[in-house]
């Protein structure tokens, strides 16, 4: 008999639906209310609410967009949401894996509280592409992780990347009384705006994660021994006085207008055999 419970206890876990750990619900209206305000939507708009949860974003979104889609992983949330959008003709609620998502072809907007044990690939799956129709975003995460995607110096060339194409802004903190359950940590809202004039294309997106790699494998490195082995000792000469920047200078503390001028000067100057080439990911 016990053997049979064990093996019943077995079948019903598989079963079971996935769900991601660390989707917390947020419930406090007026910081619904402040991400909304946030977000500037216009009746033209087409929103993507990642990880809707019951849908306390999904149905003021509706008020103001003019499409939401709400993507759900756990189908007892989606059925909440199906129940709750019979009177919204202008949201389509959708069940499946948000890693999983195509994204719109159209120009798209992503007002949303996505869950926290999937924050760096959803940012990877938003920001990665640049050339992608994502045109401005409002997300709430953990505190940390939005520190992180903003914090200045930047050391990590994953995130410089993003920062080449879209303006990072930590907006708020939210404390972890307003989300059920409570996570174990505050939250924050995120604020992603593409930017109108980046300074280097996208389809040269992966060449310059190449270069970021390269220069920033030892952040603290002065400018001039990041650089060693991608540009000659006269053309960093050149490079460090064209950027306005001292040689000593640890390479993490160039900007952004800074990094384009390298990558730029590395097309122009350096074969491209010679450019670092960017590492693989699998969820590239």
């Amino acid at each position: 008999m016990r053997k049979q419970n064990k093996r019943n206890r077995k079948i019903r876990k598989s079963l079971e639906w996935p769900n991601f750990s660390g989707q917390h619900l947020l419930h406090n209206k007026r910081i619904i209310h402040d991400l909304l305000q946030m977000a500037n939507l216009t009746p033209n708009d087409i929103v993507l609410d990642l990880g809707a949860g019951k849908g306390a974003l999904t149905f003021p979104l509706a008020e103001k967009a003019g499409k939401v889609i709400a993507v759900e992983y756990d189908p007892r949330f989606a059925a909440i949401l199906r129940k709750k959008a019979e009177a919204y003709p202008n949201i389509k609620i959708i069940q499946q894996d948000i890693l999983k998502l195509q994204l719109p072809k159209e120009p798209f907007v992503v007002v949303a509280g996505i869950p926290y044990a999937i924050t760096t690939p959803i940012m990877k799956m938003l920001l990665h592409h640049p050339a992608n129709s994502l045109q401005r975003a409002v997300i709430v995460m953990e505190k940390g992780a939005a520190k992180r995607f903003t914090s200045y110096p930047v050391t990590n060339p994953v995130i410089l990347k993003w920062r080449m194409w879209f303006d990072l802004e930590y907006a708020m903190e939210i404390s972890r009384e307003n989300f059920s359950p409570p996570p174990r940590v505050d939250s924050a809202g995120l604020i992603i705006r593409r930017k109108e004039k980046p300074g280097i294309p996208c389809k040269d997106h992966d060449s310059f994660l190449g270069l970021a790699e390269y220069a920033l494998k030892y952040p603290q490195l002065p400018l001039d021994e990041a650089l060693k082995g991608v540009f000659t000792p006269p053309q960093i000469t050149r490079l460090v006085r064209n950027l306005g920047a001292d040689r000593r200078m640890a390479v993490c503390w160039l900007n952004e207008i800074q990094w384009a001028a390298v990558f730029h000067t590395m097309v122009r100057y350096v074969p491209r055999p010679c450019w670092p080439k960017a590492k693989k990911y699998k969820d590239r």
